[in-house]
């Protein structure tokens, strides 16, 4: 007999034991299959990776990728890191483990030819004598002189070394670009040859530094840069030939150059060797950094017209770009009653004015220039013209005295009108072209002619590839980084690309675009452009009425001085004589006049704070208020929906 439940009766219910083991051995098979899912994604998908950043800023550039999987020998990174440094100081625990994450990262897509090796040097250890020997430097963690260390060395294995003596977090942001350059200078022992014309100091000024002028006389910091990369060697600025193994020629800022030189650069250009030509309306540098026991230079302008004209370009020397969109704030003169100023003349060229499908270019943030000038085709040209640096519509030309006599920032920005057009400061010329000399020009007195001098090309052997630019400024310390002194290590960090920009340059004439995609990488700063805009066209209105109303008011003071000394009316009596009624009027009315006119330069300067102050306050309230405001009706919204759904479910 068959035991059955009939309808309507209720089925027998299960044990209490049945229902907990089984519960139990879903736990157990749930946490089985999750550790194996666990296992099984770190062995299949240990190198996937979502990076959702604006920038990728975690993502290898394809550079990187480049140099790493052509490795042709192993490289060593040896990485000394003190445990003890993470633990006294989080940030520096933090940045340990994002330099071992990337350096993961290399020996993965290396494909083992990154090798990686990791010491915590423990004080008085032979791994700390180690560490000292390399070059790391050991930096004190407190009161007690214990040292703790953060560096990396790589080697080859030709037994070449290169070090990064300590990570510094301000750097983070590079991180990528100073461990592929190790990897390439590793990878590339045999460096190209750049060859350097220039009137500035590029290389440091001895005279400067034995009279004590160490800020002065020291090698410009792009320079020892490019000593990464390249051979530097200094021409002549009357050699008459450019040697054969020079590969890339940089030409800076060279004054007063004679046909000589200006001839072996041009037979340079026509033998295919590639050209890097910057001049300038106005050296800041110069400028600033007059020799030493002399007084500063009058003559701050470069040219190669002679040159640049023949090749379809010109970049005239007596006018300066002035831009009020990255203009840079400074100091403003004490009567001009504000304590800072745009000044337009030096100003950040942002990602807009960057040509983006050019690979010296596609990857920068900002170029910094000062007292840049503009280059363009010449008509009739057919050379291939390509803008790399661009300044914005809101810019202008005026001339260079403007900027190189005793330069007024207020004067400047009062009056400034743009011309709405974007000013090319730097351009790629590419291109067949024509020699600027017929012929060899005679021989200096005093000079021979040398031995292997090449014969006389009319065009160039192939489509030549250079670039100019009109600021040499854009080498100048000041305008793109800042050097500090670290336990007695000069830290240089950038706050702008133009050491990135001219290496990318010499990169892109050399053949090494590899390098290129990886400069300045990482995060960036975001300013808000809109404010900023706002905020520079306010200020630059408020600068042309304060003009005019200071003009007006210097006017009265100086009538009402008339009045007081009599008048100002010729024969008008001496200073101790009685005041007419009429006078006495018009000085009322002239004090009067001061006083009104004073009131409204105070309004001035009051509306423009209160428009800013506005501006802020409705972008507050906007980043605080209005997303949690949308979220909020968006969750009304959806509940409303869904109650209307439920209640025509229920109909």
């Amino acid at each position: 007999m068959s035991a059955t439940t009939s309808p309507g009766t209720t089925p027998p219910a299960t044990p209490r034991g049945k229902r907990g083991f089984s519960a139990i051995l879903a736990l157990i098979l749930g946490a089985v299959l999750l550790i194996g899912i666990n296992m099984l994604a770190d062995r299949l998908l240990s190198r996937a990776r979502i990076d959702l950043t604006e920038n990728r800023l975690y993502t290898l550039s394809d550079g990187t990728r480049q140099v790493l999987q052509g490795l042709a020998d192993p490289i060593t990174f040896r990485v000394f890191y003190s445990r003890r440094l993470g633990a006294a100081i989080p940030l520096y625990g933090a940045y340990a483990e994002r330099v071992r994450a990337m350096l993961e990262e290399y020996a993965a897509v290396s494909g083992g030819k990154v090798r990686l090796e990791f010491f915590d040097p423990e004080p008085f250890s032979e791994t700390e004598d180690r560490a000292m020997a390399l070059g790391i430097q050991g930096v004190p963690v407190d009161q007690s002189g214990e040292q703790v260390y953060f560096g990396l060395a790589g080697v080859n294995l030709l037994d070449d070394e290169r070090t990064i003596p300590f990570f510094q977090p301000d750097r983070e942001r590079f991180l990528e670009y100073d461990l592929t350059r190790m990897v390439w200078e590793l990878s590339n022992p045999t460096r190209p040859v750049l060859g350097v014309i220039s009137s500035l100091p590029l290389n440091g000024d001895p005279r400067a530094m034995m009279m004590r002028q160490p800020g002065v006389g020291q090698p410009f910091v792009v320079m020892n840069q490019l000593r990464n990369f390249y051979t530097v060697r200094d021409i002549a600025p009357d050699a008459q030939v450019v040697a054969p193994d020079v590969q890339v020629l940089l030409v800076a800022h060279a004054q007063n150059l004679s046909d000589a030189t200006l001839y072996a650069i041009d037979q340079f250009v026509m033998r295919g060797g590639r050209l890097i030509a910057l001049t300038d309306p106005h050296s800041e540098s110069q400028a600033s950094r007059p020799s030493p026991g002399q007084p500063p230079s009058a003559n701050t302008a470069s040219s190669l017209d002679r040159l640049l004209n023949a090749w379809g370009v010109e970049a005239p020397s007596d006018k300066v770009v002035l831009d009020l969109r990255g203009a840079w704030r400074v100091r403003a003169d004490p009567r001009d009653r504000v304590q800072a100023v745009d000044y337009l003349a030096w100003f950040n060229v942002p990602t807009e004015g960057l040509n983006r499908t050019e690979v010296a270019t596609a990857e920068l943030q900002q170029v910094t220039v000062g007292s840049a000038g503009a280059v363009r085709r010449r008509e009739g040209a057919t050379v291939e013209f390509t803008p790399l640096v661009t300044s914005s519509a809101r810019s202008m030309l005026v001339d260079a005295t403007a900027v190189r006599q005793d330069p007024s920032p207020t004067k400047l920005l009062a009056d400034f009108r743009p011309d709405d057009q974007q000013h090319v400061i730097v351009a790629r010329i590419r291109g067949a072209l024509t020699s600027a000399f017929e012929a060899a020009p005679a021989v200096p007195e005093g000079s021979e002619r040398p031995a292997d001098f090449p014969a006389h090309l009319a065009r160039s052997t192939g489509p030549a590839n250079l670039i100019v630019g009109n600021d040499a400024d854009i080498l100048e310390d000041r305008f793109w980084v800042r050097t500090q002194d670290f336990f007695g290590q000069q830290v240089a960090t950038p706050i702008s690309d133009n050491g990135s920009f001219l290496i990318n340059l010499a990169d892109s004439m050399a053949g090494g675009e590899a390098l290129v995609s990886l400069r300045s990488r990482g995060e960036s700063l975001r300013p808000f452009a809109l404010v900023e805009d706002i905020r520079r066209d306010a200020e630059a209105q408020f600068r042309q009425t304060e003009r005019g109303l200071t003009e007006r008011l210097e006017a009265t003071e100086r009538r009402l001085r008339e009045l007081r000394q009599g008048g100002g009316q010729p024969g008008a009596a001496p200073a101790n004589t009685v005041i007419t009624p009429e006078q006495r009027a018009e000085i009322d009315a002239a004090r009067a006049e001061i006083v009104r006119t004073r009131g409204q330069l105070r309004q001035v300067q009051l509306e423009l704070r209160r428009d800013i102050e506005r501006l802020e306050t409705w972008l507050r309230l906007a980043n605080i208020a209005l997303v949690p405001t949308l979220l909020v009706l968006f969750a009304i919204g959806l509940g409303i929906m869904r109650s209307r759904r439920r209640a025509g479910a229920r109909a």
